[in-house]
């Protein structure tokens, strides 16, 4: 889903450099990676999957894409040991002279795509037929920074045989604090508040002696998840934990009945059942199902319902949302993502610092989040180049095994 503060929009044409995290930043004492999740049956890995790499005997080639390492010097170390890396320079990178290099073979039979970064690194523009159809027949991975995969045909990736992983594991934590922050916005009038105390004296009364009739505890409220990945799962537990929320969550695929037990969350058969019945409705889902928020489905919120975006403003559209709020059907929203960034829809706008929290896509921006990027990406390379399991695949549906010719 939201992505580090530096993010290149969705809409936005390629930039040609953007800055990462200071370099003065320390990297925390651990990243915690989940179990590994298998790439294809065990038995077939020894057998149907080719040397990666060029001749046998040499080193598998990694094509490096983005700002060079920075916080994970160990794990890099490990990595340019089992892997050549090339790393071509912000120049080849742009498009046309990037699929230039593609032509001609520049790089090599290189087996992996590494994207460390989410800010540098995508200035070749979006993953599509033009580009992958470019790509070397040995590719078998490509590891990305970032929650949203919006930005690259996954589907196609797979069906060249190319696992494609992306970083949403390492930004769970930042997307589902910040997500917190935006549900307690939602309830507790905090646009009005923190508008108010920047204001005149006499608003700063008026507040204080009108807020409270508007704010209310999140104790014993449903929160209605749509989409219980990564993040999901953390913003149930933090809800459900230490909020003492109703959780109540829609996913096309149900959880196990012990996760379930262990976020305090509770499967609705439909998105309409979810949102009939949820006093706050927060989207944490991956882009690519179309408008889910959209006139229809708003007819079918609570009255006063609340309404959370952290996972992509493509998912809304934002008119409808914009009547919702005017018609008073929707009480507050908090929108981290929107639909046409860097630009806010000028009648959501209107909302800010009363009815709206509005944010620049900075729920996965973190340091830590960063950190784990890169680390993430390094450990999902290495895993599959080395015949083992991809730990944050997101297109395995799609995916058709590399066979040895």
């Amino acid at each position: 889903m939201a992505e580090p503060t530096n993010t290149p929009m969705p809409t936005a044409p390629p930039t040609p450099r953007s800055t990462s995290p200071a370099p003065t930043a320390t990297r925390p004492a651990s990243t915690t990676l989940s179990p590994p999740k298998p790439i294809i049956p065990t038995s077939a890995l020894s057998s149907s999957l080719p040397v990666p790499g060029g001749p046998l005997g040499t080193k598998p080639i990694v094509l490096h894409i983005g700002d060079p390492v920075r916080y994970n010097p160990e794990t890099y170390t490990e990595f340019t040991t089992q892997f050549e890396v090339v790393r071509p320079d912000v120049d080849e990178r742009q498009r046309p002279a990037f699929i230039q290099a593609l032509r001609e073979g520049r790089w090599g039979d290189f087996s992996a795509i590494f994207r460390p970064f989410w800010g540098t690194g995508g200035e070749m523009g979006h993953w599509d037929a033009e580009l992958i159809s470019l790509l070397p027949d040995s590719v078998r991975v490509f590891a990305s920074a970032g929650t949203g995969f919006d930005w690259a045909d996954t589907q196609l990736l797979g069906e060249r045989g190319i696992i494609y992983c992306n970083g949403g594991l390492a930004a769970a934590e930042a997307v589902s604090d910040f997500a917190i922050a935006m549900i307690i916005s939602t309830f507790r009038m905090l646009p009005y508040c923190f508008s108010s105390a920047a204001s005149s004296a006499a608003t700063f009364r008026e507040c204080h002696a009108t807020a409270t009739a508007q704010s209310h505890n999140l104790r014993g409220r449903t929160l209605g998840l749509v989409g219980l990945g990564n993040i999901g799962q953390q913003i149930a537990l933090k809800g459900s934990v230490a909020f003492g929320m109703d959780v109540a969550y829609y996913d096309v695929d149900r959880k196990p009945p012990a996760l379930e037990a262990k976020l305090g969350a509770r499967y609705c058969d439909s998105l309409e059942e979810l949102l009939r019945e949820s006093d706050c409705v927060v989207l944490c889902t991956p882009a690519g199902a179309g408008r889910l928020v959209n006139a229809a489905s708003l007819a079918w919120f609570k009255p006063g319902a609340r309404f959370v975006n952290v996972a992509r403003g493509s998912l809304v559209d934002e008119e409808a949302l914009a009547d919702a709020l005017e018609q008073g059907r929707i009480s507050s929203v908090a929108l981290d993502v929107h639909a046409d960034e860097p630009n806010i829809h000028p009648r959501l706008l209107a909302f800010a610092g009363t009815r709206a929290t509005l944010t620049c896509h900075n729920a996965g921006g973190t340091v830590e989040t960063h950190v784990g990027f890169e680390e993430l990406a390094m450990r999902n390379i290495m895993a599959v180049l080395g015949g083992g399991y991809a730990i944050t695949p997101v297109n395995l549906q799609w995916l058709k095994s590399k066979v040895v010719q």
